[in-house]
């Protein structure tokens, strides 16, 4: 499968982009600054909105025709991925996209911060009048051993067989416990999940996984799949 890419558009006209459709707001909220001086990875509140990287998820679930999401770690990309499904499915109509979609036009997001998960469901219901078709899930996360390597994951998933995935979560300083005395829970450590190995078998061809930034858990995933994926490093948007 071919995947279509979005074209690379100025800021102002990313901007127009979100006017256009109806999410004005976030164009409003991505001009917030945050002092230099702290550290993203602890903050507790959630960080303004990055138009760029939004807008080409957009269009890449649009672009690729993606019927069902599955999204580690919430925010506004969880409203806006959910924006472009709603536009497929005014493209697709009543019919049924392929046989294996129980779950049309639905995102899935799971996230261990019950506080971010609230803001980013009172968000989509804000903004949407569909919002019955985003699916909300908490769970814990532990480290664990993953095939000889130390990693984390969610101590459960939902039951849902995506075309599309996105990787921003969970926060490195998610896991309480320690395996062997190691922790990712440190300042000189990296987000290590492993869930998308683990569900790799069943797949569809041609799922696309996106991952934001993430370079070195990109890498362990890349390492651990049985597939041949295609992998691409955008190292200008910070995607992979």
């Amino acid at each position: 499968m071919k995947i279509i890419y979005p074209k690379n558009l100025s800021k102002i006209n990313i901007e127009k982009f979100f006017v256009k459709i109806g999410l004005k707001q976030l164009v409003i909220e991505s001009k917030i600054k945050i002092p230099t001086n702290l550290d993203q990875r602890k903050m507790k509140i959630p960080q303004p909105p990055d138009l760029n990287d939004l807008y080409r998820l957009y269009m890449l679930i649009f672009l690729n025709k993606r019927t069902t999401v599955l999204e580690f770690g919430t925010g506004y990309s969880t409203l806006v991925m959910h924006y472009a499904l709603m536009e497929n499915k005014k493209r697709f109509g009543k019919k049924k996209p392929f046989q294996r979609c129980e779950n049309p036009f639905e995102i899935f997001t799971i996230d261990n911060n019950r506080f971010f998960s609230k803001i980013s469901k009172n968000r989509v219901k804000k903004y949407s009048k569909n919002s019955k078709f985003v699916n909300f899930f908490h769970s814990e996360v532990q480290m664990i051993n993953y095939q000889g390597n130390f990693a984390v994951e969610f101590k459960k998933l939902p039951m849902v067989n995506p075309d599309f995935i996105y990787l921003d979560g969970p926060s490195q300083w998610a896991p309480k416990n320690r395996v062997n005395n190691f922790t990712t829970a440190h300042p000189d450590m990296m987000p290590m999940s492993c869930d998308i190995a683990k569900i790799e078998n069943f797949l569809t061809p041609g799922t696309i996984i996106v991952s934001d930034g993430r370079t070195a858990n990109s890498t362990f995933l890349k390492n651990c799949f049985k597939r041949n994926w295609t992998f691409k490093r955008d190292i200008k948007n910070d995607q992979i």
